[in-house]
């Protein structure tokens, strides 16, 4: 398993929701590689919950989305915006039950659209929720001149 590093740390203003490690409120994700697969290990905040202690439905869609673009990121090497995402909620994830693994892997890709399938697990191995996220994928040039897409090779400098 690698490490991804954050480069947009770097930017002016950054303070993304999903994956701002300066972002008190936020989700303050990390991402890892690991083979076909793009991982984090996300323990959940509890003023996340929706209903007492279970994760707000919405903030399990946003994580899904989240690693879903840091795939876009690494594997797929561009960025690009969500065009459809589709969430399935199978069980509670809760806030006060450890840390989940959060995963996705590609599905499908042609020159405009890539399908990625991500999964939240929750500490005991049961598959909570799942999406089936559809991103519109960037050129190259113009994910690097008008999204600030740093180049494959940043997301693996230590």
């Amino acid at each position: 398993m690698r490490k991804i590093v954050n480069p947009f740390t770097k930017l002016e203003g950054y303070n993304c929701f999903g994956c701002s490690l300066k972002n008190e409120l936020g989700l303050q994700m990390e991402f890892f590689e690991d083979g076909e697969y793009i991982i984090s290990n996300w323990e959940p905040k509890k003023h996340l919950a929706g209903y007492g202690n279970v994760l707000h439905g919405g903030i399990q869609s946003t994580i899904l989305d989240e690693i879903a673009s840091w795939l876009v990121y690494t594997k797929l090497k561009t960025a690009g915006v969500t065009a459809n995402l589709n969430v399935k909620y199978k069980n509670a994830v809760y806030t006060d039950k450890g840390k989940l693994t959060v995963r996705a892997k590609l599905i499908e890709q042609d020159r405009k659209f890539a399908t990625i399938h991500a999964e939240l697990i929750d500490n005991e191995g049961k598959l909570c929720a799942e999406g089936l996220i559809k991103y519109f994928i960037f050129p190259l040039e113009l994910a690097k001149q008008k999204y600030h897409y740093p180049g494959h090779e940043s997301f693996f400098k230590q």
